[in-house]
């Protein structure tokens, strides 16, 4: 229930508008959100870098219904892709792209928009020397997310997909690109899904998680295990030693802003931490989501309140 109603928040235009102007909310957002500008990415990637850890930089927004503005958020990645090779960070950060950002949701020819700009943002990628990993949204769009993936890597083969471990056919997806060298984030997935088509208790999605993980694991893939969950991230530890992959063949992601200290603890360990860091002015229907996915990020949510009081 907790779940849907912050779900439902993320749409709401008068939440939004008393969360944006609130003094104390303010201050935590700038906790999760890296800013606005790609001045805040270089900014925040470069703090990232100097703590060991990897970035992968998302321009908020989504469900884009105009080509101009899908242009826009294609300029916008360029621009940054740019900021950070000249500020030497490209080997320490790569992009994440929501598909439906860049036009594929524009109507019949949205997929093939999609294609064509994703294919314009890797290869700015390529010629900075660092790549792109394209998300995952609802259920509706993994089909044509997973085609427009398999398009780019014909020419661009280090591109990164995601999947969602709470999705019934994850597991089947999770073997079909589980091949050599294949860049896969792992996740528990952040959209409310019907139990027709995902797993919806939170035992039952921990489960399915623990599988698909361990076969990314087991496969010639290159996983990349997105959870904050710490028994999650122990089983992932203790897959990876028992099958000899050595730490520098996975890599741990977590957000911005949450749990920082078990970043830097992995980090520390010799493991690759990539910190998800997004920025742009959107940022409310993001924080909505994040504290759907995880209830209990709601509650750092509101300690954070408390404690800017």
């Amino acid at each position: 229930m907790l779940r849907e109603l912050l779900v439902s928040a993320s749409r709401s235009e008068k939440l939004e508008h008393l969360v944006s102007t609130s003094p104390l909310s303010r201050g935590v957002v700038n906790r999760f959100v890296a800013g606005t500008t790609t001045a805040d990415v270089v900014a925040t990637v470069q703090n990232l870098h100097n703590l060991g850890l990897l970035a992968t930089v998302d321009r908020l927004g989504e469900d884009t219904l105009d080509r101009a503005a899908a242009d826009t958020t294609v300029a916008d990645y360029k621009d940054v892709l740019r900021a950070l090779s000249a500020a030497g960070l490209s080997d320490s950060a790569e992009v994440s792209v929501k598909l439906s950002a860049v036009g594929q949701a524009l109507g019949d020819s949205g997929e093939s928009i999609a294609l064509e700009n994703a294919l314009e943002i890797c290869s700015i990628a390529k010629q900075v020397g660092t790549t792109v990993t394209f998300d995952m949204e609802d259920h509706t769009t993994i089909d044509s997310t997973l085609r427009i993936l398999s398009q780019v890597r014909k020419e661009f083969p280090t591109t990164g997909g995601v999947l969602q471990a709470q999705l019934h056919r994850t597991e089947d997806d999770v073997a079909a690109y589980s091949y050599n060298d294949s860049r896969i984030r792992l996740c528990k997935g952040a959209y409310a899904e019907a139990a027709d088509v995902a797993f919806v208790d939170r035992g039952e999605i921990d489960k399915a998680y623990v599988r698909s993980m361990r076969a990314l694991i087991e496969s010639d893939a290159y996983p990349m295990l997105a959870t904050h969950d710490p028994r999650l991230i122990q089983i992932g530890q203790a897959l990876a030693l028992r099958t000899g992959r050595g730490k520098e063949t996975f890599e741990f992601q977590m957000l911005l802003g949450v749990r920082p200290d078990e970043q830097v603890r992995l980090a520390e360990l010799g493991h690759k931490v990539r910190v998800y860091v997004p920025y742009g002015d959107q940022w409310y229907p993001y924080l909505m989501r994040r504290m759907a996915e995880k209830p209990s990020n709601l509650s750092l949510f509101l300690r954070s309140l408390v404690s800017k009081g």
